[in-house]
């Protein structure tokens, strides 16, 4: 879809993205049957405890929990994987660890991307060690054909080719993240802009 031939015309930044992948009104739907996913997923369990990765998952987090029918305790983790850069680094470094205790809760973890699954392996790996009963992984995006860990998330919201993608969360040099929509950033942002 063409940004210009867009309702989003006057939205601050629109006219940055080359073309929107997933619209507003596409995340919507798709996060309301996701809640209901993962309320089905959960029946036997009398609460669900949601870690949000930061900064990246916070819109998605936010309007995700308000359609899971159950229980539901949230904490957050700071976990670098881009720095300003558009490709993730291999070790994603932990910024800011959890507050709850996770012991023998029912843990699932979202974030915004699965790209390459170093950060969701190694946000797993962290989970792991404080003795949940389970830990489940959900992302708004999965990206085709950048797997380099054997990861797979349980719930994923939509599937996208090898674009750089920003809004709904995603950003670039922490930027664009207040687009209510998903799209790609032109090429020529990327290199990377300078922002004034």
């Amino acid at each position: 879809m063409d940004p210009a031939s867009s309702t989003l015309g006057s939205f601050p930044m629109i006219e940055d993205l080359e073309s929107i992948f997933v619209t507003e009104q596409e995340i919507r739907e798709r996060i309301e049957i996701l809640g209901r996913e993962i309320t089905n997923t959960y029946t036997d369990a009398d609460e669900l405890t949601v870690i949000a990765i930061i900064n990246g998952a916070l819109l998605f987090t936010a309007d995700l929990v308000r359609h899971i029918d159950m229980p539901v305790r949230i904490d957050c983790m700071r976990v670098s994987s881009y720095r300003n850069d558009v490709n993730p680094v291999q070790e994603p470094e932990i910024i800011d660890m959890l507050r709850l205790d996770l012991e023998g809760a029912h843990v699932l973890i979202i974030d915004d991307i699965m790209d390459t699954g170093h950060t969701s392996r190694r946000v797993i790996e962290e989970i792991k060690k404080l003795k949940p009963a389970s830990v489940r992984f959900g992302v708004l995006l999965e990206k085709e054909g950048r797997r380099e860990v054997k990861v797979k998330p349980d719930f994923v919201g939509f599937q996208i080719p090898d674009e750089f993608v920003v809004g709904y969360g995603l950003d670039f040099a922490e930027r664009y993240r207040q687009l209510p929509c998903i799209g790609v950033l032109k090429p020529e942002l990327q290199n990377p802009p300078t922002f004034v």
